[in-house]
């Protein structure tokens, strides 16, 4: 596929986020914003960080990207904004590091914070699935929850010396990893959606792994890569990995590249392109019991298609969350109806 002009490319109107989470991530979201009072809970935790300190800061030190500043970056922002159908344009600012990273900050006033290493990492196009990626982070409202992992964590730190608490609370921040491995998953469809160019996102992704030497790197070369990562012959081999993945926000490179092109190439995202997508005004009917038997189904798809010798054993138990986890949540009220937190900003 090739880049797409501005003027081919589609809007979204109206898009909910659950068009494009990943399953896992779509379940954790429906059944969080259904839950009676949780957004009341989320306000009072986020109100332990200083979100306008916070803004003021990068407004300090850094550079806000306007029609005068960055004025590339301004119109990807707005671009991609327009394309989501987001409610308002984030502001964004510039920061100099020569670290590649990019984040969407904030709650009631989310924003995006890109660094000089990736900016000056990627080509326009590159760049436009990298800020699509962040405004899906805030379409889908990942921030506070995210917040939530990052306190848990520093809790976490602080009771290490309690065995029993310590490691009650490591389980839980291991499944808030998980989530938020996902939701990275979500984002980099938000992002193939925002720039509506498969090789964009690809060289994007390719090029967080292995630099800006473009000519040196060949997608086929990386798809084998991580095939062979999947693909692993020793059992030994995928401990291994599910032991690298402790501490880990992201996914990794190869598994980001692979997941996002099979999504492109499976037909949905050629629905959605076409209007076939779930809108904003359907979330509240959304069924917590139905996205949690998606997402089980998801992972036992997944482990399908894997050569990884654990896939097999994994495969019964994804099986079993289908059948069960839908229907608790259906039983005990979790269907249909009911409100939570919106979508609010994220990082």
């Amino acid at each position: 596929m090739t880049s797409v002009p501005d003027r081919a490319r589609v809007r979204l109107a109206g898009i909910s986020s659950r068009a494009y989470e990943h399953p896992a991530d779509r379940s954790a979201l429906v059944a969080l914003r259904k839950l009676s009072g949780f957004d009341v809970l989320l306000r009072k935790l986020f109100g332990l960080f200083n979100e306008r300190a916070f803004r003021l800061t990068y407004l300090a030190g850094s550079v806000r990207v306007s029609e005068r500043q960055f004025p590339h970056i301004y119109a990807l922002v707005r671009d991609g904004s327009y394309i989501l159908d987001l409610p308002d344009v984030p502001e964004c600012y510039v920061v100099q590091s020569p670290i590649v990273n990019a984040m969407a900050l904030g709650k009631d006033r989310p924003f995006l914070v890109l660094t000089t290493g990736l900016v000056n990492l990627h080509d326009q196009e590159e760049l436009r699935f990298v800020v699509g990626h962040e405004l899906g982070h805030v379409l889908s409202g990942h921030a506070v929850y995210r917040t939530m992992l990052l306190w848990l964590i520093q809790l976490a730190a602080r009771i290490a010396w309690m065995p029993i608490g310590y490691l009650g609370l490591r389980g839980i921040i291991w499944g808030l990893e998980e989530w938020f491995r996902k939701s990275e998953l979500s984002c980099d469809r938000a992002g193939l959606l925002a720039c509506q160019d498969v090789d964009a996102a690809r060289r994007a992704l390719m090029k967080t792994a292995g630099g800006p030497q473009l000519s040196e790197l060949n997608p086929d070369a990386f798809r084998e890569q991580a095939h062979e990562y999947d693909a692993v012959p020793d059992l030994r081999d995928s401990i291994l990995k599910l032991l690298q993945l402790q501490g880990n926000t992201h996914p990794f490179a190869v598994v980001r590249f692979a997941e996002l092109d099979r999504w492109a190439m499976d037909g949905e995202y050629e629905r959605i392109l076409g209007g076939e997508y779930p809108r904003r005004d359907t979330d509240s009917s959304a069924s917590v019991g139905e996205e949690v038997r998606n997402a089980a189904k998801s992972y036992t798809d997944s482990w399908s298609r894997s050569e990884d010798p654990l896939a097999g054993i994994l495969r019964g138990v994804a099986e079993t969350m289908t059948r069960t986890g839908g229907s608790l949540f259906d039983r005990f009220g979790g269907g249909r109806g009911g409100s939570g937190p919106g979508n609010g900003g994220d990082n």
